[in-house]
């Protein structure tokens, strides 16, 4: 139906659940804005009524943080490239646009972003509000590329806010490129955008010990490396993304879909089903899937290096630990595995950040290494990622605000420096907590 104001809205409560299906909501209303006029005047109308307010992008987290009872925002309706200005080298992109979207438009243009994910699938608010990152050497997070944003409060105001602000919008700036949805909606967002270039990528299977030895040699030599550890085992594959002056030497496309399809979607979908239903077949399945890799070299524009097609469903926790911490963790987490009767049939994923100055950031003030655990969606994950998560706040690991985690305020405001000004600024922003949830109460406390 539609709403006198004009909002696309949703009658009476419709359940709403995350990618994974891990969280599950039902909002006293789902509405979708088509002008951001039109998303303050649904910010006044839901304080007026004393309901809190989420935006949801595609629902790509694994934690509560867009789940409400209230008012559920879809921004999609919010979309597309807004204004481009190659002499700054930025794009203002609406904040309900797909990452995908985003990264064609950009290539169309001759313009590509820095670093990014391993999927895009994400609006660009939601992935750069819950800290989404790939791995970079001297290149962080999607948050640390914002150059500015706009953003309604909780009042209905519009604030457009970057560092050449006020004193106020400076520190908003500051905190909401990575602020979790706590202190307002995004509405469009600029982010520093440099001309197309090629990145050559080189994936080579390693054994763990190797690997775990060489990392910081391989972080030190690499633009963008990472690998990934295939648990009951001593196996690894490794990712190496470099610039390159080409040419283009693109994945073949019979050669790309039996890779990335193929194998890494659809057989990867049936042993993870054959893993569910047998979980004792998983060391010996683990074994032969790793063994079966092999090395592989190609050069394509950044979006087609750094992204990846994940249709296999699955829950994941990811801990952001000091950089120097890393291996001893890692070495600490298969023998754990090793020594018990868990059986887990995806990959370990391990990346790597430059510190960087943003108070909610899982990279703020320190250089950091990223470990993933994920498991098949419908699996029973708590005894391993509680396991994990133990392992990990052990080495003074900070959870990612998108996925699974059990660490509240008291825990955070230990781990990040700059906590106490997030959630100050929160309290002068949303004293009312008009875009609170449980969720937030729990990591920020009320």
């Amino acid at each position: 139906m539609t709403a006198t104001s004009g909002i696309a809205a949703q009658s009476g409560r419709t359940a709403w659940r995350n990618w994974a299906g891990n969280v599950r909501a039902t909002p006293a209303r789902v509405v979708t804005p088509a002008s951001v006029g039109e998303l303050q005047e649904e910010v006044r109308r839901a304080a007026a009524q004393g309901l809190r307010v989420k935006a949801v992008g595609t629902g790509h987290s694994f934690t509560a943080a867009a789940a409400t009872d209230g008012v559920l925002i879809r921004p999609q309706g919010l979309s597309g490239i807004l204004s481009a200005d190659r002499a700054a080298g930025t794009v203002t992109v609406a904040a309900g646009t797909p990452l995908k979207d985003l990264n064609r438009a950009l290539a169309a243009q001759g313009l590509s972003l820095t670093n990014m994910g391993d999927i895009m699938e994400q609006t660009v608010s939601g992935a750069t509000s819950t800290g989404t990152h790939g791995t970079g050497r001297d290149s962080a997070s999607l948050a640390t590329q914002i150059r500015a944003l706009e953003l309604v409060t909780a009042d209905g105001r519009l604030m457009t806010c970057s560092e050449q602000g006020t004193e106020e919008e400076r520190a908003v700036f500051a905190a909401a490129r990575l602020g979790i949805g706590a202190l307002g909606v995004i509405t469009s967002l600029t982010f520093a955008v440099e001309p197309l270039f090629l990145l050559t990528a080189r994936e080579e299977p390693m054994g763990f010990d190797r690997v775990t030895a060489e990392f910081d040699e391989h972080v030190a030599e690499n633009e963008h490396f990472e690998f990934y550890w295939f648990p009951h085992t001593g196996n690894c594959n490794t990712k190496r993304n470099n610039r390159s002056q080409g040419p283009a030497a693109p994945l073949g496309a019979v050669s790309g879909w039996i890779e990335d399809e193929l194998l890494s979607n659809g057989v990867f979908q049936a042993v993870n089903s054959l893993g569910r239903a047998v979980p004792a077949a998983i060391p010996s399945i683990a074994r032969i899937a790793s063994r079966a890799l092999s090395a592989r070299t190609y050069t394509d524009i950044p979006y087609k290096v750094f992204t990846s097609p994940r249709r296999v469903r699955f829950v994941e926790m990811e801990y952001a630990l000091p950089r120097e911490r890393a291996v001893e963790a890692l070495r600490e987490l298969k023998a754990l595995v090793d020594r018990s009767r868990l059986r887990i049939s995806f990959p370990v994923e391990v990346r790597t950040a430059p510190a960087d100055d943003i108070p909610l950031s899982t990279a703020s003030g320190r250089d950091t290494a990223y470990i993933a655990v994920h498991m098949y969606r419908g699996t029973p994950y708590q005894g391993y990622f509680t396991a994990a998560e133990r392992l990990f706040t052990a080495h003074g690991g900070r959870p990612h605000w998108g996925k699974v985690h059990t660490r509240d305020a008291e825990y955070l405001a230990a781990a990040y420096p700059r906590f106490g000004e997030f959630t100050a600024l929160r309290d002068r922003v949303d004293p009312d907590r008009v875009f609170g949830n449980d969720y937030l109460r729990r990591v920020l406390g009320d």
